[in-house]
C-alpha cells in the first residue's frame, strides 16, 4: 500500500478517534506529499517511494529543529507539540539503522569508490545518500563520512 493511502486511511481514523494532535501531524504529512504529487518533477502521478522518505525526513528535521528553537525559548507547549508531531512522523519512516551498521555502510562505500580522503567526501556522501535514504539522517552520514576519511 503507498503511503498516500496509508496516510489518507490513518487521517480517517484520527478523525473519528478526534485525535486532534495526530491528525495534524497527519495532516502535515498529506499537505507535502500534495505539494510533491503536484510539483513539475513528478511526471506520473505515483510517488516514488524514495522522494516520499526524503519528504518525510525533511519534515522530521524541520520538527526537530522547531522543537529544539522552543526548548531554548522555555516554550515548553510548542516543544512538546512539535516533538508529538516527530514521533507521528517517524512511524512511516523505516527503522533507523545502529552507528555501527552505518559505519559498514560507509566503509563499504568508501573501498568501492576508493576514497582516500576528506576530497573524496562529495562522492561518498552521494552514495550513502541514495544507499541510506530514509535509514539514517544525513547529518549522522555526514559526520561518520568525515570520521572514515580523516
Amino acid at each position: 500500500m503507498s503511503l498516500e493511502i496509508t496516510i489518507n486511511n490513518d487521517i480517517k481514523a484520527a478523525m473519528l478517534a478526534k485525535d486532534k494532535e495526530k491528525l495534524e501531524a497527519l495532516r502535515a504529512i498529506k499537505a507535502a506529499l500534495l505539494l510533491i504529487k503536484t510539483g513539475k518533477d513528478t511526471a506520473t502521478s505515483e510517488i516514488p517511494e524514495e522522494v516520499e522518505l526524503l519528504t518525510l525526513q525533511k519534515l522530521v528535521k524541520q520538527r526537530k529543529d522547531a522543537a529544539e528553537i522552543y526548548k531554548s525559548q522555555n516554550r515548553n507547549d510548542l516543544y512538546e507539540v512539535e516533538t508529538y508531531q516527530v514521533s507521528i512522523i517517524e512511524k512511516y519512516l523505516p527503522e533507523q539503522l545502529s552507528e555501527e551498521d552505518i559505519k559498514k555502510i560507509i566503509s563499504d562505500i568508501i573501498s568501492e569508490t576508493g576514497a582516500i580522503g576528506i576530497r573524496d567526501m562529495g562522492k561518498v556522501m552521494g552514495l550513502a545518500g541514495k544507499q541510506l535514504t530514509g535509514k539514517a539522517e544525513n547529518k549522522i552520514i555526514a559526520a561518520i563520512v568525515k570520521e572514515l576519511l580523516t
